[in-house]
């Protein structure tokens, strides 16, 4: 059997002596430059104290709120017995439409935020639309001006959205959704959710994060219970139209019995008016109670589709602000920059030492 002679260098294999070797000599080359990293290193700090000593602070508006979803509570308790009714009150009719996770998506959507900055509240003394709070913590103001179409921009105007007035809200949406805004539950057990809004303007955290809340809860809790609320309507209507005629069918058949006082017994068909109004009167009753057990079962489905939502925490003054670290930003900036200094010196040595050999 033929021994394998041939040397590690010659066939391009580096023993774990000669690695060593290498990053020994690495070092050393590292360490007689130090000034060059240490130059760099110091520069990247001042960048790095810098940026976080222009940067604004965030100041952070949560709000928190328990969601009671009846969806999943299982059975329907007395329209569970009665099918019939159940379906003619429209029971369970939102069931599949809404889920309790789903109204974090709601958050998201274009509709709610675009309804939310639409939306007036009171800046400076006076109302405003968070959409021109935006621009103006978003020095927009001056790039609408230079606009030759500037006129449009004014969301103040009761006339229908323009084309750049619809721009500029799509893209105050897309930053919202990235920037400012952030929706979760605190636990996949627990009912609560907590919606967040971040900023470096105060009052525009706190408005935008109560705006935000108030219009996607009012238009989940109308959504989740619409279909119930349209049954119970209907048969309220239907309730107070029978009981109208049964009133009339009442006061016609004592009119008529009024009329003939003295009635004469082999004249029975004079008896014909007051027997038509009695039936008519009986027959309304029968009908009256059934839409009276009706209705009432749709005032049961009615609070039963309509979900709680029940604030537990609002933001108040002062926000709690958010400051970037200046001494961590300085210490990272100098080691990130440190690290890329190094990493270019062997880059270097390594492409120099390529072309010498």
């Amino acid at each position: 059997m033929a021994l394998n002679t041939s040397n590690p260098k010659e066939s391009g294999e580096i023993s774990l002596k000669d690695l060593i070797e290498n990053i020994k000599k690495t070092q050393r080359y590292l360490f007689r430059r130090w000034k060059i990293i240490l130059a760099i290193s110091f520069l990247g700090g001042i960048a790095g104290y810098g940026y976080a000593y222009l940067n604004k602070p965030l100041y952070i508006a949560t709000t928190s709120f328990v969601l009671e979803d009846n969806d999943n509570s299982g059975g329907g308790g007395i329209l569970s017995q009665l099918p019939g009714l159940a379906s003619l009150t429209g029971s369970g009719a939102a069931g599949g439409m809404f889920q309790g996770d789903n109204i974090i998506e709601l958050y998201k959507s274009r509709s709610m935020i675009q309804n939310a900055l639409l939306s007036k509240v009171d800046y400076q003394g006076k109302e405003v639309m968070l959409i021109n709070m935006y621009a103006d913590i978003n020095q927009l103001t001056e790039r609408w001006k230079n606009n030759q179409d500037s006129r449009s921009l004014n969301f103040d105007d009761a006339k229908p959205l323009g084309r750049w007035q619809d721009s500029i809200l799509q893209k105050a949406v897309d930053d919202i959704n990235k920037k400012y805004l952030s929706v979760s539950k605190r636990d996949k057990k627990l009912a609560v959710i907590d919606v967040e809004v971040k900023a470096t303007n105060e009052v525009f955290a706190k408005s935008f994060n109560n705006q935000i809340v108030k219009t996607v809860n009012d238009f989940y809790v109308k959504t989740k219970a619409k279909k119930a609320m349209q049954n119970f309507l209907i048969l309220q209507h239907q309730t107070d139209s029978v009981r109208s005629v049964l009133n009339g069918a009442i006061y016609q058949s004592a009119s008529v019995n009024d009329a003939t006082p003295n009635l004469n017994p082999t004249r029975q068909i004079l008896r014909a008016p007051a027997l038509r109004y009695q039936y008519n009167a009986d027959a309304n009753k029968a009908i009256l109670t059934q839409l009276i057990q009706n209705l009432e079962l749709s005032k049961i489905t009615l609070r039963k589709e309509t979900p709680l939502l029940q604030i537990l925490d609002e933001p108040i003054y002062p926000l709690e602000k958010h400051r970037m670290s200046r001494s961590l930003t300085a210490i990272g900036g100098g080691a990130v920059l440190g690290f890329l200094a190094s990493l270019f010196l062997i880059v270097r040595k390594a492409f120099h030492r390529s072309l010498s050999s």
